[in-house]
C-alpha cells in the first residue's frame, strides 16, 4: 500500500510536469533558437521543482517508515592532531672537499707516494716533481745565509759596543736579510714541486702518470672526503618567510632507500632572478660511506607545524556551485548507528599527501562522512557501518 501511494504521487508530478505548452519535438521542430531555450529553461525549472518535492517525499517516508532501508556509510571521528607541512625538492649530494690538486710546477712527475682508494692526512707529500736542481741551490743558499748571519752578529756585537763604523754594521745586516729572504723565496719555490694533501680524504683518481711532463694547472689528483657533504636545493621565494638555518628537513635518497633528519645550515641572502629562487644548503651524513657526491637526493623542508590540526582526507571534500567546499558530518548518531546528515562548509588550508588540513567547520569528535558521502543529501538518515 506504501509503495503505490509513493507511485501515485509520483505519477501525478510527472503528469503535472508535462502538461502545459508544446512539446518538447514540436519546439525543436520549429528551428526557433529562442523558443529552444525558452523552453529548456522551463524544463530546468520544472525539474528543480520535482526534485525538491521527490526531497520532501523522502524526508516525509523516512519519518514514519520505521523499517526503511538506510544508507551505508563510513565516518571518521575527526581528533586534533600535529600537522607538519614539508616543501618537496629534489637535489644532488655535494662537498667542498672534493679537490683536483693540480701541478704548481714546471716539470717531470718524479714519483708518486699514495695509490687510488689510499687514505691520506691533511699535509701528506702525495707527489713529487723534479726540481731541476733547486734543492742543490737552497743548499748553497742556506750556506751563503749562515755566513751572512754570522757576520751580522759579530757586526752587531761590535756596534753595541761602540766599535767599528754604523756602514760596516748596515752592510752585515742587509746582506744577512738578503740571504735569509733568497732562501725563503727558494724554499717556497722547492714546496711547489712537492703535491701536499690539503684536508684529510681518500685519493680517489690518480689523472697523471710518473714520467708525465707537467705543466703549472695540470691535473695530477683527485682527492675526496666525505666528512662535509651536504644537499643544496633551489626554493621558490613564497617560502623565504618559513625557511631558515635550523629547520627541519628530512632527506630521502632514493638509489638507497635510505631518509636521514637533518637541518638548514645556510640560507642564502640573494634571490636569483631568472627563476626566483633562493638557495639552501642542507648538511647530510655520509652514512659509513654509502652517501657520495652527485647522489639523487629529495628534501622535504618542513615549513609550517600545527600543533592542534584538524586532519581529513581529500577524498571527501566536495565544492558546491558557488565554489564553496563542504563535507557532510553524522550527527544524533544513537546505539544502532543511526545517524543523520549534516552538510557543513569548511575553509582548508594545507595539504600533505592525501590529507587536508581543516582550519574551519570543523571541530575534534566531529564524525565526518567518508565512503558513501556523494549520494547522500542534508537531513537524511544513514546508517554508520564503522
Amino acid at each position: 500500500m506504501k509503495k503505490l501511494i509513493i507511485l501515485s504521487a509520483l505519477m501525478v508530478l510527472l503528469t503535472a510536469c508535462g502538461g502545459g505548452g508544446n512539446s518538447v519535438d514540436e519546439v525543436i521542430s520549429t528551428g526557433d533558437l529562442d523558443k529552444l531555450r525558452a523552453k529548456k529553461e522551463t524544463l530546468l525549472a520544472e525539474r528543480d521543482s520535482l526534485n525538491g518535492r521527490i526531497a520532501r517525499l523522502e524526508r516525509a517516508i523516512a519519518s514514519v517508515d520505521t523499517v526503511q532501508k538506510l544508507a551505508l556509510v563510513s565516518a571518521l571521528d575527526v581528533q586534533d592532531t600535529v600537522f607538519s607541512h614539508y616543501v618537496e625538492l629534489q637535489g644532488n649530494v655535494a662537498t667542498r672537499k672534493n679537490l683536483v690538486l693540480n701541478a704548481e710546477f714546471s716539470g717531470i712527475l718524479k714519483q708518486l707516494l699514495v695509490k687510488e682508494g689510499e687514505r691520506v692526512a691533511k699535509g701528506q707529500v702525495l707527489a713529487v716533481l723534479d726540481d731541476g736542481g733547486l734543492e742543490a741551490q737552497l743548499a748553497q743558499l742556506e750556506a751563503q745565509a749562515d755566513l751572512a748571519e754570522t757576520t751580522y752578529q759579530r757586526q752587531k756585537r761590535l756596534w753595541d759596543q761602540k766599535i767599528g763604523s754604523e756602514i760596516q754594521y748596515l752592510q752585515a745586516k742587509t746582506q744577512y736579510e738578503s740571504a735569509a729572504n733568497a732562501v725563503t723565496q727558494l724554499q717556497n719555490q722547492l714546496a711547489k714541486t712537492r703535491i701536499t694533501a690539503p684536508f684529510s680524504g681518500t685519493v680517489d683518481e690518480i689523472i697523471a702518470d710518473p714520467g708525465t711532463n707537467l705543466a703549472p694547472g695540470m691535473p695530477v689528483i683527485r682527492l675526496v672526503s666525505l666528512e662535509d657533504m651536504y644537499v643544496e636545493v633551489e626554493v621558490p621565494e613564497i617560502y623565504l618567510p618559513h625557511i631558515k638555518s635550523g629547520t627541519t628537513v628530512k632527506v630521502f635518497f632514493p638509489v638507497l632507500g635510505k631518509e636521514v633528519e637533518t637541518s638548514v645550515r645556510q640560507v642564502s641572502d640573494f634571490i636569483k632572478p631568472t627563476n626566483r629562487t633562493f638557495r639552501v644548503e642542507v648538511g647530510v651524513p655520509a652514512l659509513n660511506g654509502l652517501v657520495k657526491p652527485n647522489l639523487t637526493a629529495r628534501v622535504y623542508i618542513n615549513d609550517y607545524t600545527n600543533p592542534d590540526a584538524i586532519l581529513i582526507p581529500q577524498s571527501v571534500i566536495t565544492e558546491n556551485a558557488e565554489g564553496e567546499q563542504y563535507v557532510y558530518l553524522a550527527i544524533n548518531r544513537d546505539q544502532q548507528n543511526r545517524a543523520v546528515v549534516k552538510q557543513t562548509v569548511v575553509k582548508v588550508g594545507r595539504t600533505q599527501g592525501d590529507m587536508v588540513e581543516i582550519l574551519e567547520g570543523i571541530d575534534a569528535g566531529d564524525a565526518v562522512i567518508g565512503e558513501g558521502a556523494r549520494s547522500l543529501l542534508p537531513d537524511q538518515k544513514v546508517r554508520i557501518l564503522n
